[in-house]
C-alpha cells in the first residue's frame, strides 16, 4: 500500500529545466565550447558535484567546469528574479488532490537553499512534509541514496512510497531504492530500458488522479 508520494522538483513541479537549458546554452556559446555529446541531458538529475565531473568528462579534465556552472547559475538567477520559475502544468492541482490522501515529500538534486526559495516563490512549499536535497547526499541520482534518505525522513519503507520523476537518472535512482516509479516525461522520452523501471508513465501530472 502506498503511503507517500515523493516528487522530484526540476521538470516535475517547477519548469526550471527549460530555463536551465537556455542558460547552459548561453554559457556554452560565451565560452566558445563545441561538443557532439548531449551533456545537458547527461547532467539532468545530478547534483552540483556530479555535474562538475560529467562536464570534465565531456570537455576534458582541464576544463573549468566550476566557472561554467557559476556563470550558468548567475544567468539562471537573472531569469528567476525577472520572471520567476513557472509551475509545471497541473503541478499545484495534483498536490492539492494528493495532500489529503498521501504524505508528500521532495527529493531534489538541487541544493537546499535554492529548493526552499523556489518552492516558496511558487507557493507550493507547504505541500511537502520533508525535503531531501542535493547537498545532503554523497552520491546524486542515479544512485539511490537520495530516495533512501527521503524515505527515512518519512519513517517509511521504500515499498510504501511512490516517486514522481521526469529524467532517466531520477527514475534509475528511485527504482534502485525500491520505490514504485511514476514517470512524467519532460525533456527526455523514455527508452525501453527506462520504461521497464516504471510502474506508470503519464503524459501529465493530472493523469496521476486516475490511479492515486
Amino acid at each position: 500500500m502506498i503511503k507517500a508520494i515523493i516528487f522530484d522538483m526540476d521538470g516535475v513541479i517547477l519548469d526550471s529545466e527549460t530555463i536551465s537549458d537556455k542558460t547552459w546554452k548561453i554559457t556554452q556559446d560565451e565560452m566558445d565550447l563545441t561538443t557532439d555529446k548531449d551533456y545537458i541531458n547527461m547532467c539532468r538529475g545530478s547534483n552540483r558535484n556530479d555535474t562538475l565531473q560529467i562536464l570534465k568528462k565531456v570537455f576534458g579534465e582541464d576544463f573549468d567546469s566550476q566557472a561554467f556552472l557559476d556563470r550558468a547559475t548567475v544567468l539562471f538567477k537573472m531569469y528567476e528574479e525577472t520572471d520567476g520559475i513557472p509551475l509545471m502544468p497541473y503541478a499545484e492541482q495534483i498536490l492539492k488532490y494528493l495532500k489529503p490522501k498521501y504524505r508528500l515529500a521532495l527529493a531534489s538534486s538541487t541544493n537546499g537553499g535554492a529548493v526552499e526559495r523556489q518552492l516558496k516563490n511558487a507557493g507550493v512549499i507547504d505541500y511537502f512534509e520533508t525535503r531531501t536535497t542535493g547537498e545532503m547526499v554523497e552520491h546524486s541520482k542515479p544512485d539511490p541514496e537520495i530516495y533512501l534518505m527521503a524515505c527515512r525522513s518519512l519513517g517509511l519503507d521504500p515499498k510504501e512510497c511512490a516517486a514522481v520523476e521526469d529524467s532517466p537518472n531520477g527514475i534509475k535512482s528511485a527504482a534502485a531504492a525500491g520505490l514504485k516509479v511514476i514517470m512524467v516525461p519532460d525533456k527526455i522520452a523514455p527508452t525501453p530500458q527506462i520504461e521497464a523501471l516504471c510502474w506508470k508513465i503519464c503524459p501529465t501530472l493530472k493523469s496521476l488522479e486516475e490511479f492515486l
